[in-house]
């Protein structure tokens, strides 16, 4: 038991009464609402630990995966039991990891490196691998890779994604937000439904070397257009600005700076859906009561009802929640709400195949004309140009592996002429 005082059938029942709103009085409810809250506190710490666990056999190997922990959201947990009618204590993804990898063969590859790390010690049970990657999830179309793992008495869920399969994601969630329904809870009309899982298909086609065909592209089109006006025609239509606001995440890397040394950190974040803007975000305590303390507050201040969102997010830089949670900070901006198949296409190759400060690199690059011969020192470009880049190194790198610049001397670089095409294409 994660809580040695309240039996599972207290907690289920607590469950089923915030769900399904079945109190008779304050007291009855309040008394619910502290044992879930207890409750979900108790995977915070086994979440945490797994988590760090996890960040130090990839540094100990020199994996460079990217991993964030997220605590499910109350609203969330409470739609999910309501919705498939379940016990609280059976629910898998209270504490979350998530990992993005750049391919699908790479997922593969991550969940035999961290099953085999896993049997070397004891403290984190392996329960089941659940794979939605060939298939899908039949109702939505959604594909990632989830490792349920016990620890400590409560369930915890690793998903692996690729890039891509994590753009739709993403591009789902913000889509659901300005529809006003939540379309991977198969909200809203059908046929809104059924073209996020046609693009999943379609994706999914891609990412394993396969082309669609004209009807296929054809269709998605006819669907898109379709969705699109069910969309734009619907009354909790929201308006979002769509831009990637990066500012943000520079002042969150300098305010981790202040907070000292730490290898991890606890984040809240609250998002108002309304306006499409971060209303504030905080760092906070590690010690589960405090934190837990802290995210309920904020949950309460800030309700889901009223378009508010608050998620706790533990991760070793915050930078990485700009990756694994892009749809807080917008995704590229396009005229129509839905993008068209040839738009995703480039969206996610763009987005995710080199990263924002790669793609300012190349900005800054073109703009001054550093094409072939005519070269730009990486001190000035570094120090003048592109100072404002906090991955300028990585991101250089990046560039220079890919050899979309050309590095021909230790102090010099240029846009590789070779390569236009394709850097005009990430421009």
């Amino acid at each position: 038991m994660p809580i040695k005082h309240i039996s599972k059938s207290a907690i289920d029942k607590a469950g089923n009464i915030l769900a399904k709103e079945k109190f008779q009085t304050y007291e009855e409810w309040e008394s619910s609402d502290a044992i879930f809250d207890e409750f979900r506190q108790a995977h915070l710490q086994p979440l945490t630990s797994t988590t760090i666990a996890l960040q130090n056999w990839f540094r100990a190997d020199n994996a460079s995966y990217i991993i964030v922990q997220r605590l499910k959201r109350k609203p969330q947990i409470l739609r999910k039991l309501k919705r498939l009618n379940t016990r609280l204590t059976q629910l898998q993804d209270i504490g979350g990891l998530r990992v993005i990898v750049d391919q699908n063969s790479d997922v593969d590859k991550l969940i035999e490196y961290i099953t085999s790390k896993l049997k070397q010690q004891t403290s984190i049970v392996v329960k089941r691998i659940v794979d939605y990657r060939e298939k899908g999830r039949d109702d939505s179309g959604y594909r990632a890779a989830h490792i349920v793992m016990e620890r400590d008495g409560v369930f915890l869920e690793l998903q692996i994604r690729s890039r891509i399969q994590h753009y739709w994601a993403e591009l789902i969630e913000r889509t659901s937000v300005i529809y006003g329904y939540v379309i991977k809870e198969l909200e809203g009309d059908r046929r809104v439904i059924n073209y996020f899982k046609d693009l999943s298909n379609l994706f999914y086609l891609i990412e394993t070397g396969q082309q669609p065909d004209s009807s296929q592209k054809i269709d998605i089109e006819r669907s898109r257009i379709e969705a699109e006006t069910i969309i734009n025609e619907s009354d909790t239509k929201n308006i979002l600005s769509g831009y990637v606001n990066e500012g943000i995440v520079k002042t969150l890397v300098d305010k981790e700076k202040r907070t000292g040394e730490s290898n991890f950190n606890n984040w809240i974040f609250i998002f108002n859906w309304n306006q499409g803007i971060f209303v504030d975000w905080t760092n906070v305590s590690l010690n589960p009561d405090e934190a837990i303390k802290s995210y309920v507050e904020y949950e309460n201040k800030y309700p889901a009802d009223k378009g508010f969102e608050v998620v706790l997010v533990g991760t070793s830089s915050v930078a990485n929640v700009r990756e694994t949670h892009s749809h807080y900070f917008g995704l590229a901006q396009q005229s129509n709400i839905l993008e068209t198949l040839n738009e995703s296409i480039v969206g996610f190759s763009n987005q995710m195949d080199i990263d924002v400060g790669a793609r300012q690199i190349l900005q800054t690059m073109e703009r001054r004309r550093y094409w072939g011969r005519k070269s730009v020192s990486i001190d000035t470009l570094k120090n003048h140009y592109c100072q404002d880049i906090l991955t300028f190194e990585s991101s250089l790198n990046t560039l220079i592996e890919r050899e979309l610049v050309c590095k021909p001397s230790n102090k010099g670089v240029s846009l590789n002429i070779k390569k236009k095409g394709d850097i005009l294409s990430y421009l």
